[in-house]
């Protein structure tokens, strides 16, 4: 057994806050090394072992050699979840090609899933780096854009499709977009302390909203409605449905793309 703290990396956006507002309060912080990271980086930190345990997007779960999904929450969403959007200045059917943000593996992916099962579309994907500006594109380009930023910049796009919402539909389950994650077995009162600490910030919303909500992108009434009406924590039967549903067609769509 390591002696040195355990390594959390968590999510660095807005729907994580609940999260961080548990492991602050109950002082869970000071027994780990918490960092916060895009989604792409704690999944990073997880498989190369720089961290012990990560919030990290659902695709990435299978380039783990070993997984333990611990608690009983994660980032989760039943209809639109405002924070993972295709969004364009052209009506979805003149969409001709989608830039992909570089921050998540789940959004891309989810996507991807959903342009051949779902729309049965065939667009140009590409890559992007944290270089990439994701307002100026061309008007026959759409951009998947996820966390904070799509509050900051869905005004600025004429059309939005919110891909959880499009999920929802084509599966009629709600989505996972990441859960915590360990890359080894942790000892069972380390994991319950860590649970009951996360507990501490899903059920005080208000509390939450109040330490955070003055500051960052979503703020005041707009985090509340985000935290409480977009966002949701627990990690029930349907959600790890949605889990191992994601996965199946994520392994088709890999299958597929590998020639």
């Amino acid at each position: 057994m390591h002696s040195e703290k355990i390594r959390i990396s968590a999510v660095k956006y807005a729907n994580t806050y609940p999260f961080i507002y548990g492991l602050t309060v109950s002082g869970f912080d000071k027994k780990i090394t918490l960092s916060t990271d895009h989604p792409a980086d704690c999944a990073a930190k997880l498989i190369r072992g720089d961290a012990d345990i990560g919030l990290i997007p659902v695709a990435a779960i299978q380039s783990l050699k070993e997984y333990h999904i611990i608690t009983d929450y994660c980032l989760g969403a039943y209809g639109k979840v405002r924070t993972v959007m295709l969004l364009s200045n052209c009506p979805f059917d003149e969409i001709r090609k989608i830039n992909l943000d570089y921050r998540s593996k789940s959004s891309v992916n989810l996507v991807k899933i959903l342009a051949r099962n779902r729309w049965d579309k065939e667009f140009i994907w590409t890559d992007t780096t944290d270089k990439f500006d994701f307002i100026n594109i061309p008007a026959d380009e759409g951009v998947v854009l996820i966390g904070d930023q799509c509050f900051e910049y869905e005004n600025r796009f004429r059309y939005g499709t919110d891909l959880a919402e499009e999920w929802v539909k084509f599966t009629g389950l709600p989505f996972t977009f990441a859960c915590w994650t360990a890359n080894r077995k942790l000892p069972e009162e380390f994991l319950d302390e860590f649970n009951s600490a996360l507990r501490t910030g899903v059920t005080n919303i208000p509390a939450v909203v109040d330490m955070y909500g003055k500051s960052g992108v979503i703020r005041g009434d707009d985090l509340n409605k985000y935290l409480t009406e977009n966002i949701s924590y627990i990690l029930n039967n349907e959600k790890r449905e949605a889990i191992r549903v994601f996965l199946y067609y994520l392994i088709k769509l890999q299958a597929n793309q590998t020639f």
